[in-house]
């Protein structure tokens, strides 16, 4: 028998777990007429418990009100709502307006970043940032340039700065930071750039570093115990990661953190997983090249790693393992489990125990994906965990300048950073995919420090055999690995899901709708066609008694970048710009928030106060 308990956004909020966590954004999470963390809750359940547009109605809604960013590029991630502040971010130069919800989005501040534009060109994927968080009164704003800023919520002002990293040698950032207990999580970009990736925890106070955990390198470097910290429940033994690379390749190997991270009270324990390693040719990288592709679970005081699952081992295709891990709590054939679910760029969906990293379900969630079989799901197996791949579409076996085709998915993924989101009510999670297979030509490359590391040339296209698009919307059962159902698209669905209590999932696509559906069938309830392409998060917040519903729009991103930066030749934005060529009869270039309302005034809505926002 499978069935859900209990969400675990809303189980945690119940549990005396909360008191481990950080005090202020659970106190600010706990309050569902506010959207106070990036992934919704701790848990990144990308759930709303408001109900007032509903499946019945929610074909009534309309615009309420915009707000013009004043940037082109792509928009991803979402506002926050604290209080009666919406706290408003842009892609580079990354400023950030804080909108008094009282006066009708009036700018109560504006932050603007001094960057050096140089770190552009550093850049791989357009020059995107996920958004800002909150913790302790402050919004925390990680720049392009990688330099983390505190902010005074209530004014703008700066409480302290500092540099994460370094952009000369290809070291960037477009996520958003986890802010736990006395520490805020940081993460780094620059796979494409030969850069060795890392988790920092910073304290909140002012700054100053607390702990860092690499991807690859030396045990103690790694923050990892060679005989308590597992893989598949055995310890990883000694110099994991260095007898799994060529020499000193490590070094320069990749393994970057830029994706989401969760993260559960009761177990202290964060979630995040690591990227593609470095270069992109894998006959210049022999071994296993651990711990790049890897799901990881460490301690949130101490950084120390619990344990590791390596969902690609020695990648040859560029599937980063750095989508969002989703926390629930739920009874599989009769077990209570905390269970951690992940929807890899490799194409197939995970599901593991959180507490020990047991893999319990490994399942394509694209019937068109190939590279694979399928994992080995047999614990007595000494390939148990593994991906078997398929010769053909090796790139590694068909050998350097050679061209690979028909791999699918692309190097975009079966589904990229762009989060899904669970209901508890319904017990399914709801993803936003790719459904793209690509052309793949390895070549030799040298390392120079700031320098492209990349090493494979690739092109695009839509899966064949198939709708003929470049998407799916499905929703998918996490405790059987089965496709609930599924909504084809033109494109690719580049933005974060929202499933809410009314019934309805909303997300957006790539022309610019917004889109929601019934979260039972996946019939379509309403859409709405924004300014410019979806590649930001959707969202939702009640004020004066009125729920409301937000997203960003302004195309870009991976998918987007031949028209976000200007690009024309088929084969630039990694092969992105010839696969998504036909996207610019459809949008074009914007930065608006577009907030949606249902028609109407609401029954006793409390009379507008002074804002307040920053949740003291």
């Amino acid at each position: 028998m499978r069935q859900l308990m209990k969400g675990f956004g809303i189980a945690l909020l119940m549990s005396g777990g909360s008191a481990l966590a950080n005090d202020s954004v659970m106190a600010e999470i706990g309050k569902p007429q506010q959207w106070a963390i990036q992934t919704g809750d701790y848990a990144n359940s990308r759930y709303s418990s408001l109900d007032q547009i509903n499946r019945d109605n929610v074909k009534d809604m309309r615009v309420a009100w915009t707000f013009s960013t004043g940037v082109l590029r792509g928009h991803e991630g979402s506002p926050l709502v604290i209080g009666d502040i919406m706290y408003v971010h842009t892609p580079f130069p990354n400023n950030v307006y804080a909108l008094d919800l009282n006066d009708g989005g009036k700018i109560l501040w504006k932050y603007t970043p001094q960057q050096d534009p140089n770190v552009i060109a550093v850049m791989c994927c357009d020059t995107v940032y996920r958004g800002v968080a909150y913790a302790d009164g402050m919004i925390l704003l990680h720049q392009a340039d990688t330099t983390l800023v505190a902010l005074d919520a209530k004014t703008g002002a700066e409480k302290w700065k500092i540099k994460t990293g370094d952009p000369a040698i290809g070291e960037t950032n477009t996520a958003t930071v986890l802010p736990v207990k006395d520490k805020v999580i940081v993460g780094v970009s620059g796979g494409e750039y030969g850069v060795r990736g890392r988790v920092t925890a910073y304290s909140l106070a002012d700054g100053k570093e607390l702990w860092k955990a690499y991807s690859t390198g030396p045990d103690a470097e790694m923050l990892v115990d060679p005989e308590k910290t597992t893989h598949l429940g055995k310890p990883i033994g000694k110099d994991s990661s260095l007898s799994s690379w060529e020499g000193d390749q490590w070094k320069i190997g990749g393994g970057t953190t830029w994706g989401w991270y969760s993260y559960d009270p009761e177990l202290n324990l964060i979630y995040y997983g690591t990227g593609n390693p470095s270069t992109w040719n894998p006959g210049q990288r022999p071994g296993d090249n651990k711990w790049s592709m890897t799901i990881m679970a460490r301690d949130a005081d101490t950084g120390m790693a619990k344990w590791f699952y390596q969902m690609t081992p020695h990648d040859e295709w560029d599937y980063d393992g750095v989508n969002e891990m989703i926390l629930t709590n739920q009874t599989i054939d009769g077990k209570d489990r905390k269970l951690l679910t992940h929807f890899d760029r490799n194409g197939i969906g995970y599901t593991l125990d959180r507490e020990t990293g047991e893999l319990l379900v490994a399942k394509k969630y694209d019937p068109a994906v190939n590279w694979t079989t399928g994992v080995d799901m047999d614990p007595n197996s000494e390939t148990y965990g593994r991906p078997a791949v398929v010769a053909q579409y090796s790139t590694e076996q068909n050998g350097e300048d050679t061209n690979s085709t028909g791999i699918c998915p692309s190097a975009l993924g079966t589904k990229d950073q762009q989060p899904a989101a669970f209901s508890p009510k319904t017990n399914m999670f709801y993803v936003p995919t790719n459904h793209v297979c690509m052309d793949y030509e390895p070549f030799r490359v040298a390392y120079t420090a700031g320098q492209p590391y990349v090493g494979a040339t690739l092109s695009m296209y839509p899966a064949p055999n198939s709708h003929g698009g470049m998407g799916n919307f499905i929703a998918w059962d996490n405790t059987t690995g089965e496709i609930k159902w599924s909504l084809p698209e033109q494109f690719s669905v580049w933005s974060g899901a929202l499933a809410t209590a009314g019934d309805v999932v909303f997300y957006g696509t790539l022309e610019g709708y917004l889109k929601a559906v019934d979260a039972e069938t996946g019939a379509e309830l309403y859409k709405f066609k924004t300014p410019s392409g979806i590649i930001g998060n959707v969202m939702t917040y009640e004020h004066a008694g009125k729920q409301y519903i937000g997203v960003l729009s302004g195309v870009g991103g991976w998918a987007g970048i031949g028209l976000a930066a200007g690009l024309t030749n088929p084969s630039e934005g990694l092969g992105a710009v010839g696969g998504y060529a036909a996207l610019s009869d459809y949008t074009a270039l914007g930065g608006q928030l577009t907030v949606f309302e249902l028609p109407g005034e609401v029954a006793a809505a409390k009379p507008a106060a002074p804002a307040t926002g920053s949740g003291g």
